[in-house]
């Protein structure tokens, strides 16, 4: 990781704890689209690395369904458990850098659109590289 990304990770981590707190959101994760970990922000001890697999592994898929079954590009993939809780990935792009915003909720019926938005729009007016 370049000095740089690490000294602005805090940032972005900032950008994701707040969005955690105000929506009340287990676990965020910013990656860039290999799945590689650029920041993260959660409540209980999460293993953010395997999160960011999880992510890297949803995108995947998303881009295999867009070239096998002509699908246009997914921007958005949501996975649900047989408990409720749910996986939220946008994906996005900040200076030409595709990124994915992963968020983990407890609650499949829970508001989350308008808080990705800003921590979306906070984390493209920060990435600087």
């Amino acid at each position: 990781m370049s000095t740089a990304l690490k000294n602005d990770s805090s940032v972005f981590s900032k950008i994701l704890t707040t969005m955690n707190e105000e929506g009340g959101f287990l676990v965020s994760l910013l990656t860039d689209m290999e799945g590689f970990p650029i920041a993260s922000a959660a409540k209980l001890d999460y293993d953010t690395e395997r999160q960011a697999a999880v992510v890297a592994l949803v995108q995947r898929t998303a881009n295999n369904v867009h070239e096998q079954l002509g699908l246009g590009l997914t921007d958005e993939i949501s996975l649900f458990d047989t408990q409720g809780q749910r996986l939220v990935c946008r994906m996005f792009s900040a200076n030409n850098h595709q990124m994915i915003l992963a968020v983990s909720m407890k609650d499949k019926s829970q508001t989350y659109r308008r808080l990705t938005n800003v921590a979306i729009q906070s984390i493209r007016q920060n990435w600087n590289f």
